[in-house]
């Protein structure tokens, strides 16, 4: 469907909740560099997708492939995937007491390096990613996600994002929690970061078409059953906020995406 180098390929997947199918034959390929966001209902299969795509074992895929720079990535572990440049911002960050902000984001660059990141460079990182992102040096220090609220959960999701570098950034209802003005710093710093690395990609996932007015997508993907059934542009973004969901699931010709 699309010219240039395919960084994510989600192939003919099925995944499964115990006995309940929640992905059901879902096709999806996004190029280098490429912004796409997925819509749909609740219950759809949305957050499962991101969860799949980085490996959780709540799902067993039972027929199809994940295939990320080349190289399938169906049935690693999640820290092995995250290893390969993938980013998931979460939909509900977890809270982890005892360990910093600061110190698990070192782990993780560790993780992802032949050698350790020397003290200096990690610190400059730092002050820049949390001035950038109005993130006080408390907060910072603080232990992970630990008496923060939603919004702060999310700022260090993406403070996270800034200092691993990833190659393909997954946001699952980033918008969730955050208001206007948070809202507005996570995506400046989203976008500024999208203009440094040209190459990166994005998987928006999201109910509502208002952070797709500060992240463009180039494709809108409308999700319904665990599979893509429409594909447009910012446009029909518009479309599922002015007549909802139940014309596109009405439509006499469904087009599905491959």
């Amino acid at each position: 469907m699309f010219g240039g180098v395919v960084m994510l390929e989600v192939k003919k997947l099925t995944a499964v909740a115990g006995d309940k199918k929640i992905l059901d034959d879902f096709n999806l390929s996004i190029m280098d560099g490429e912004v796409h966001a997925i819509m749909g209902p609740n219950g759809t299969g949305k957050s499962t997708l991101s969860k799949v795509i980085m490996g959780s074992d709540e799902y067993n895929i039972i027929y199809g492939d994940i295939i990320f720079n080349g190289e399938s990535i169906k049935g690693l572990s999640t820290d092995s995937i995250a290893r390969r440049g993938i980013f998931l911002s979460m939909q509900s960050p977890v809270s982890i007491d005892g360990i910093t902000n600061a110190e698990f984001v070192k782990s993780a660059i560790n993780a992802r390096r032949d050698t350790p990141i020397g003290l200096y460079d990690f610190i400059k990182m730092v002050d820049v990613a949390s001035s950038d992102l109005s993130i006080s040096k408390e907060a910072v220090h603080r232990n992970l996600n630990v008496g923060a609220s939603g919004g702060e959960r999310k700022k260090n999701e993406i403070f996270q994002m800034k200092l691993l570098k990833p190659k393909l950034i997954i946001l699952d209802e980033l918008d969730s929690g955050l208001d206007v003005d948070s809202l507005r710093i996570v995506c400046e710093n989203i976008n500024s970061y999208l203009k440094e690395n040209k190459d990166t990609s994005v998987l928006m996932i999201t109910h509502y078409p208002r952070i797709l007015q500060y992240i463009k997508p180039k494709y809108v993907h409308i999700m319904m059953n665990g599979k893509i059934v429409k594909t447009g542009d910012y446009n029909l973004a518009l479309e599922v906020e002015k007549n909802g969901y139940s014309k596109i699931n009405n439509m006499s010709e469904i087009e599905t995406y491959e």
